[in-house]
């Protein structure tokens, strides 16, 4: 199993450097972390009184690592969740916040299991996720990564501006589409025409 440090060295290198893209909610972000969480963190990296896009672009790897690991693996409890969906959990965490977590628990109710949806991992969350692997534990990662793809799709349905995070420009599949298959296993990824056929309505 993948060390949490791996974890989020692989989050980081995925993330890429500075982008601050008006289409994007997150605002100004370096490896992962968006401005609103490095004002949350009080980040004032070149000491001039407030925290802004200058500040973000002094984000570090390393700091970047330090501040996953903390604030999106330990502090919402990614860890109580059984091993197999730590990384995808983890890595949507970083990616939408509690959406992650939410995806997650509207899962485990389609499952059967008697969870709020509330964006929170606590005992019974943690839980339901066990039981609901021992169910399914040749799918139940693969259904998380799968949910976690439809949630992007349908932000995009939603948000004609979000669209170009997934579906490129010349049709193919964006960057959150290619995002989540690499927490689904091969045989469960769309063929270019499965997406093709997802976003035509986009136009």
């Amino acid at each position: 199993m993948k060390s949490v440090a791996k974890i989020a060295e692989e989050i980081v290198a995925r993330e890429g450097g500075f982008v601050n893209d008006p289409d994007d909610p997150g605002g100004a972000t370096k490896f992962g972390v968006t401005i609103h969480t490095a004002r949350a963190l009080g980040l004032d990296l070149d000491a001039d009184g407030d925290v802004d896009a200058q500040d973000v672009r002094r984000i570090t790897p390393k700091m970047a690592r330090e501040i996953f690991v903390k604030t999106y693996f330990y502090k919402p409890r990614i860890n109580l969740l059984p091993a197999p969906l730590q990384a995808t959990v983890f890595d949507m965490y970083v990616n939408s916040g509690s959406n992650a977590v939410k995806i997650l628990q509207r899962l485990l109710r389609d499952m059967g299991q008697d969870v709020a949806v509330d964006g929170m991992i606590g005992p019974l969350t943690a839980k339901a996720s066990f039981a609901a692997l021992a169910q399914a534990p040749d799918h139940f990662v693969d259904a998380y990564g799968i949910a976690r793809r439809n949630y992007y799709y349908r932000l995009a349905d939603r948000r004609a501006a979000s669209r170009k995070f997934a579906r490129t420009r010349n049709g193919g599949k964006g960057g959150w589409i290619k995002r989540a298959e690499e927490f689904i296993s091969a045989r469960y990824h769309l063929s270019a025409a499965q997406h093709a056929e997802r976003v035509a309505a986009w136009g």
